[in-house]
């Protein structure tokens, strides 16, 4: 198997140079975990861009559910954050029947053109996994799904997630599949072994909790499992 990916939400600057000095491969950049993680300001992608030369994937997410909300504002928060040079992202929205926003999924796709993006755990909460994965299939840089499989997290989501790496090439199947939320170090051996490559931690970069900031030895243990 190839080298996993290991993806880590950070927060700001000293998180980013804690997880990159744990062995990060990429980071999510997020404001405001108690609302789920919401776009970052500007100057925090700057002071994070400035701080570590890791892959950086910022949030583009205005509330704390998974509607969009006013997406004239969230594309033109898109627009500044190229400005300042983010090139990858992170977005994903559902409308009021919990089937995948396409208008507004669109627009931000539109306006990010050229940039790879993840479709983050608003599918965990989509009425049809199946058929949100078909909806968004032709979408431009589109190169991953961030899921637990369950809105409840991995524990609850493990059946889900084997079955979706099993159809990983298949028509929706293409983006890489990225286990996050509740993971633990304990789910990566079956994870590893039914095919997933890529993994997402938050809370488990922190083991005084999320009032605390990424500490490099959980980066560093995880790292050294997968």
């Amino acid at each position: 198997m190839s080298r996993p990916l290991l993806e880590v939400i950070a927060l700001d600057a000293r998180d980013a140079a804690a997880a990159q000095d744990g062995g990060a491969d990429r980071l999510e950049l997020v404001a405001d975990m108690d609302a789920g993680g919401l776009t970052p300001p500007g100057r925090v992608f700057s002071q994070v861009r400035a701080a570590v030369d890791l892959p950086l994937r910022v949030m583009l997410r205005s509330r704390g559910d998974f509607a969009a909300g006013d997406i004239d504002a969230l594309c033109a928060t898109a627009e500044s954050l190229l400005e300042q040079g983010a090139r990858e992202f992170v977005l994903g929205f559902l409308d009021a029947h919990h089937h995948a926003d396409l208008v507004a999924v669109e627009r931000v796709v539109e306006v990010i053109e050229g940039c790879p993006w993840t479709f983050h755990r608003a599918i965990d909460h989509a009425a049809d996994r199946d058929a949100l994965r078909k909806q968004l299939a032709d979408l431009p840089g589109l190169d991953a799904y961030l899921t637990a499989g369950a809105p409840q997290g991995v524990d609850t989501g493990l059946t889900t997630l084997r079955t979706e790496a099993s159809r990983s090439g298949q028509p929706g199947y293409e983006p890489r599949l990225m286990v996050g939320g509740g993971l633990r170090l304990e789910h990566l051996a079956e994870l590893r072994a039914a095919g997933v490559g890529a993994f997402h931690i938050g809370g488990a970069a922190r083991p005084e909790g999320w009032r605390s900031p990424v500490d490099a030895a959980a980066v560093r243990a995880w790292r050294e499992r997968l």
